[in-house]
């Protein structure tokens, strides 16, 4: 008896077969792989390095208060602008302009003081005290014989001499006229003083520019030393950044760079104004100034991206694109692709990123050929072909 095979029997047996002949094939090698194309791999060059900055005011002061008291004017809020030494805070002067009235005062008296010691000193010189001759009752008769008679023979007996009294009171009065004038210089250096506490409670813009922060308001009770107001001058703007110590020997005064400003992605050329001579020795980095053009859009405080000249890479490391990475994993991974076409998955040790590329510092050479952007499930041991297309399905030898 023949058993005639129906189209409906052949079906499954076809299928049946195909079952026993490829059941050994994994699950794997039947995956369409999915990858953006195949690349080279390329020696790393020495490319630019991208750090941090921070845009600051060309000139930048912090005015505190340099005596005790309430703050009684407060000229304007962040923003606004002000020109050279005009008023930004002040400060109560009540006492101290009582006690400049005091000193005044004195050194008024002391004026006077002074006048009355040269008027003695004059008369002292035009008409001596020691040759009056009404120092004695008598009508003058006494006094007369003692210039006349007395004085001259006490002198020529040794008992006085009228030159050494005429020279100590000439002396006397001259020293009044020191002691006067001395007391007049004190007086007026403690009216010096208090003219400049008063000069001190008012707080005045060193240059112009615009007021960065307050840090008082009216009303407020401040001690010497308090922060009054930040003052910038933003008329020029510059960058500071911290460079790593290894890129600063690669920078001059006066050396042009590139910058990308945060506002509008907007790209510059930067001059390095200052290099700080010592380095910071807990992160290792040197504080490096950067004059920007002026008229540059946004602010202080703006961050800006500052691209310096790299240093030489190690040997042997490569550069990738980001997208080479296999996503996922505890390790970093790429797929090699090799001449049949046959993927390989091999880890390999990142360095620098820069952009959309990292460098790759061990796993792989130049020449190497990868997966662009491969899935998180590639496999080793799928095939592709050698041209970077896809197949559409598993490749059987």
């Amino acid at each position: 008896m023949k058993m005639i095979m129906t189209p409906s029997r052949v079906f499954p047996a076809a299928l049946a077969a195909a079952v026993f002949l490829f059941g050994g094939v994994s699950q794997a090698q039947f995956t369409q792989i999915q990858h953006g194309g195949v690349i080279t791999v390329e020696p790393a060059t020495a490319g630019d390095q991208t750090i941090s900055g921070t845009v600051v005011p060309f000139r930048e002061v912090t005015l505190t208060a340099q005596i005790g008291g309430r703050v009684t004017q407060v000229a304007g809020s962040e923003g606004d602008y002000f020109d050279r030494d005009e008023v930004l805070v002040s400060i109560s002067d009540e006492r101290l302009s009582a006690q400049r009235q005091s000193a005044l005062a004195e050194l008024r008296s002391a004026e006077a003081a002074v006048r009355e010691a040269q008027m003695q000193y004059g008369r002292e010189v035009a008409s001596p005290q020691s040759r009056d001759i009404g120092g004695m009752p008598g009508m003058g008769i006494p006094s007369m014989f003692d210039q006349l008679v007395t004085r001259p023979m006490g002198s020529v007996a040794g008992l006085g001499d009228p030159a050494v009294t005429r020279h100590s009171d000439l002396y006397s009065r001259s020293v009044g006229i020191d002691q006067a004038r001395a007391r007049w210089d004190q007086a007026r250096s403690a009216l010096h003083e208090l003219d400049s506490a008063i000069r001190d409670t008012r707080s005045v813009t060193p240059f112009s520019g615009l007021i960065m922060a307050k840090h008082v308001e009216e009303g407020d009770t401040v001690m010497p030393g308090q922060p009054l107001v930040t003052f910038g001058h933003v008329d020029f703007l510059r960058i500071e950044a911290n460079v790593p110590a290894r890129l600063v020997g690669r920078l001059a005064i006066g050396d042009m760079v590139r910058v990308t400003l945060d506002v509008g992605r907007t790209l510059v050329d930067a001059r390095v104004a200052q290099i700080f001579p010592i380095a910071d020795p807990q992160r290792h980095t040197v504080t490096v100034k950067f004059d920007l053009p002026r008229g540059v859009p946004g602010g202080p405080g703006m961050y800006a991206d500052v691209h310096l000249p790299g240093t030489d890479t190690a040997n042997g490391a490569v550069r990738v694109p980001l997208s080479a990475i296999v996503p996922g994993g505890a390790l970093p991974r790429v797929v090699l692709v090799g001449d049949d076409g046959t993927t390989r998955v091999r880890m390999i040790r990142l360095g620098a990123v820069q952009g959309d590329m990292v460098t790759v510092l061990s796993g792989l050479e130049p020449g190497d050929r990868i997966l662009a952007a491969p899935e998180a499930n590639v496999r080793s041991g799928q095939h592709i072909e050698t041209g970077g297309a896809a197949r559409p399905g598993p490749r059987f030898r």
